[in-house]
C-alpha cells in the first residue's frame, strides 16, 4: 500500500535528497526497529511515519526488524501486535521483515573477532560492582582487574560461556574502549550477558545474549540500511556503534536523530505504561485511555488522523512538547470529513408529545452527511414519545436558554417545533417525563416549515430507540506533565464514565466493529471491537465536538454545518 504524504521539509530529507543528488546512495534503505517488550504508542507512530515515509517518498525500502535481543521481556503477543499495528498505519515491509536474532551467530563471530584483536574481554564483576566502577559524569570510570586477560584466556572463556558452563549474571563480555571517556557509553560497555532463557524467536539455541547497544549497529550494515534514524536518546550512543563498526571494519550506516514525541497528558515509556496494566489503572494495553496505537484503534482514531497529526508535529532536533490538543483536533478534522451522523441520547429524558396521535408513526428522511449528497441517506422514525437529552430541559433556565423549559419552544431536529405545557415527577419530586404540543404545520414541506426558533435538540424515538452502552474517556492523567516519582498521583480518577441507558436511533443496531459516527451534538464515536456483540454495539466516545480543556470556548468544531 503507498501512503501519499505531503513531503513537508525537514532537515532528514534534505540529507537525503543531497545523498541521491551526490551519488552517496543511489536508493533509500530506512528500518524501523522496534523491541517486542510492548505495545507500540503515538511516539513509535511518528518514528514510523518518518522511516517508512521518507523511503516510500523516494522510492526506496524500509525493513520492519525486532531487534529482540532481551527473551526476559519479549514476547510473540507484542511481535505480532507491533506488525498489526504497521499495517493498521497504513504501512507495509513487504518481504523485508527481520529480527536482530536471525543474527546472532554473526553477531557472536563478531565478538570473538573483537576478543581477538584484544578490544573486548571477558569480565567477572558484577552488575552492581560494573555500575560502580563506570564512574559518573563528573568522575572518571575505574578499569575491571579482568581488563587485562589475554585474548586467547578471553576467546576461552567468551566459548565457555556460549557453551553454558557458567550460571547467569557470573561473567560478561565488555568491549574495551576507554574508562576514562566523557561519554559513559564508551566506558566499556557491555556486549554479551548470561541469560538460560528460551528465546521467543530463536528458541533454547542462546544461553548468552548480545546487548542492544552491541547487536544495533551491526544489524543496520547487515541490512545496508543508508539512513539510520533514530530519536535524540540515542545521539550519545553513536559514537559507540561507530566504534563497533570500524574495529570490524564493515559497513557503517550512518544514523540521524530527531526529537521523539513528548505528548501532554499522557506516558510515553513502555515501563510506564505496563505499571498501568499492571496495577489495573487500566483495562489492557487496548484501553482507549492509552496512548497506545491499539488503544487509539479501539478509541476510534483513525490511521489518516494519526499520520495526518505527524505530518502536523513535523521532524526536528529541538525537544519539546505537543499538546494532546492537537491530535485531538487531527481525529476531529478527520471525522468530520469520513463519519457519518447519527441521534444518540445519552442521559435520556422521556417527552411525550399530548396532541400527537398515540397511533401514529412517521419516517422522516436524512442525510447521513450534510456535507456529502454521496453518503446518502437513512429514515428515522418519530412517533408521539421520544427520549431527549436531560440537559436540554431546564424548570428555570438561566437567561440565554434556548432549549426547552415550561413554555418555551424548541425544534426537535428534522420533525417539528414543540412547546413544553408540564412536566411529571416521581414521588422525590424528581422531573421523570416532559409534556409538550407540537406544530404539525412546522415539518419539511409543512405551510409554518420556516418558522424560527432558537433551540434545536435531538431526539430519538421512543418506541424504536435500542438501548446501549456508551462509554465517554478522556484524558489519562490531570497534568499535563505526570512525570517525578510520583507520576502515578496524577491518573485521572474520572477519565471513564460508562453509560449504560443510552438511547439511539434504531439504524445503528447493527454497526460494525471499529464504525464511526457522529452523534449530533456529542462528539465522535466508535463502535467497540472488543465488547460489542451483534445487535447490542457498545460505543466508546473518541473525542468531543470541541476542545472541552481550551480556556475559549471554540463552538461545535466538526459539527457547524450539520
Amino acid at each position: 500500500m503507498t501512503i501519499e504524504t505531503t513531503q513537508t521539509p525537514n532537515f532528514i530529507r534534505a540529507i537525503i535528497e543531497e545523498d541521491l543528488a551526490s551519488g552517496k546512495h543511489k536508493t533509500v534503505i530506512t528500518r524501523f526497529p522496534p523491541e517486542p517488550n510492548g505495545y507500540l504508542h503515538i511516539g513509535h507512530a511518528k518514528s514510523i511515519c518518518i522511516n517508512f515515509g521518507l523511503a516510500g517518498d523516494f522510492g526506496g525500502r524500509c525493513h520492519l526488524r525486532f531487534d529482540d535481543t532481551n527473551p526476559a521481556k519479549e514476547e510473540v503477543e507484542y511481535a505480532e501486535s507491533i506488525k498489526e499495528s504497521v499495517r493498521w498505519l497504513g504501512f507495509d515491509w513487504g518481504e523485508h521483515l527481520y529480527y536482530a536474532s536471525d543474527y546472532f551467530e554473526q553477531l557472536y563471530q563478531w565478538g570473538e573477532q573483537l576478543v581477538r584483536q584484544g578490544d573486548a574481554y571477558v569480565d567477572d564483576l558484577s552488575a552492581d560492582e560494573i555500575r560502580a566502577y563506570r564512574g559518573t559524569l563528573t568522575e572518571t570510570g575505574k578499569e575491571s582487574p579482568y581488563r587485562n586477560r589475554s585474548a586467547d584466556e578471553n576467546l576461552e572463556l567468551f566459548r565457555r560461556m556460549r557453551a553454558g558452563e557458567f550460571p547467569d549474571g557470573s561473567r560478561v563480555l565488555r568491549a574495551k574502549i576507554d574508562m576514562s571517556s566523557p561519554n559513559l557509553n564508551l566506558r566499556d560497555p557491555v556486549m554479551y550477558r548470561i541469560l538460560h532463557a528460551p528465546h521467543p524467536h530463536a528458541g533454547e539455541k542462546w544461553c548468552i545474549y548480545p546487548m542492544y547497544d552491541y547487536a544495533h549497529g551491526q544489524s543496520d550494515s547487515i541490512e545496508g540500511i543508508t539512513h539510520s534514524i533514530c530519536t535524540l536518546e540515542f545521539e550519545d550512543h553513536r559514537p559507540l556503534y561507530d566504534w563497533f563498526l570500524d574495529r570490524l571494519g564493515i559497513y557503517p550506516p550512518r544514523q540521524y536523530e530527531f526529537a521523539r514525541l513528548n505528548l501532554t497528558y499522557t506516558v510515553m515509556s513502555k515501563r510506564k505504561l505496563l505499571q498501568l496494566v499492571q496495577d489495573g489503572d487500566v483495562r489492557g494495553w487496548d484501553d482507549p485511555r492509552m496512548p497506545t496505537l491499539v488503544g487509539l484503534r479501539r478509541r476510534g482514531y483513525t490511521p489518516d488522523a494519526i499520520r495526518s497529526f505527524c505530518e502536523r508535529i513535523g521532524v526536528g532536533r529541538s525537544d519539546s512538547w505537543i499538546d494532546m490538543s492537537i491530535l485531538e483536533e487531527s481525529v476531529r478534522e478527520d471525522l468530520n470529513e469520513r463519519a457519518p451522523r447519527a441521534m444518540a441520547v445519552l442521559r435520556p429524558l422521556k417527552l411525550v408529545i399530548d396532541n400527537y396521535p398515540e397511533d401514529l408513526v412517521e419516517e422522516f428522511t436524512v442525510a447521513n452527511h450534510p456535507q456529502k449528497p454521496e453518503a446518502g441517506s437513512r429514515t428515522i422514525p418519530f412517533c408521539r414519545e421520544v427520549w431527549i437529552e436531560t440537559d436540554d430541559f431546564l424548570e428555570e433556565p438561566p437567561k440565554g436558554f434556548h432549549r426547552l423549559a415550561p413554555g418555551q419552544e424548541v425544534r426537535l431536529r428534522y420533525a417539528y417545533i414543540v412547546r413544553c405545557t408540564g412536566v411529571v415527577r416521581d414521588g422525590a419530586g424528581n422531573v421523570i417525563e416532559v409534556r409538550c404540543s407540537y406544530d404539525p404545520d412546522t415539518h419539511t414541506g409543512g405551510p409554518a416549515a420556516g418558522r424560527k426558533v432558537k433551540g434545536v435538540i435531538h431526539w430519538v424515538s421512543a418506541l424504536h430507540a435500542i438501548e446501549a452502552e456508551v462509554r465517554l474517556y478522556d484524558r489519562l492523567f490531570t497534568e499535563p506533565n505526570p512525570a517525578g516519582d510520583e507520576w502515578k498521583s496524577f491518573v485521572n480518577l474520572h477519565s471513564v464514565e460508562i453509560l449504560t441507558s443510552c438511547r439511539l436511533e434504531p439504524s445503528l443496531k447493527e454497526a460494525a466493529p471499529e464504525s464511526r459516527y457522529q452523534f449530533e451534538r456529542q462528539g465522535y464515536f466508535c463502535v467497540d471491537a472488543k465488547d460489542s456483540t451483534p445487535g447490542k454495539p457498545v460505543f466508546n466516545r473518541t473525542v468531543t465536538l470541541r476542545d472541552s480543556w481550551a480556556k475559549l470556548d471554540k463552538g461545535d468544531q466538526g459539527n457547524s454545518k450539520a
